[in-house]
């Protein structure tokens, strides 16, 4: 499986990445966005199989990349890694067309129960 991991920290993107080998997803193909749009341009490039997005980024946030995504056809499994909590947010997420939301500060368990999901 290929996970597009987009944050626009560096050292965040580096934490998840870890994580998820921690939580036995070492096999799988990672790649990285700074952003919506980059991450855009990676998925048209390179289509992954699953995109772990950050909420809040500059240029293009986690929901508007989901939006487009979504807008041009693209069913392409996404999930949210955010600071970002609240219910609001949870089910804006979620009638977007997110599968799950991951709240930092998380741990390897935490992602092994939202990828059992898919």
């Amino acid at each position: 499986m290929k996970i597009l991991i987009v944050d626009d920290s560096k050292a965040m993107r580096m934490i998840v990445m870890r994580t998820l080998r921690q939580a036995g997803f070492s096999d799988h193909t990672i790649v990285e966005a700074a952003n919506g749009v980059e991450a855009l341009d990676a998925v048209k490039k390179s289509p992954p199989d699953l995109v772990l997005s950050d909420w809040n980024m500059p240029e293009m946030n986690g929901l508007e990349l989901l939006k487009a995504l979504r807008s041009a056809g693209n069913p392409v499994k996404f999930g949210f890694v955010t600071s970002e909590g609240t219910a609001e947010v949870k089910e804006s997420a979620i009638a977007a067309g997110a599968l799950f939301f991951v709240t930092k500060p998380f741990t390897p368990d935490t992602f092994k129960e939202a990828l059992a999901k898919i």
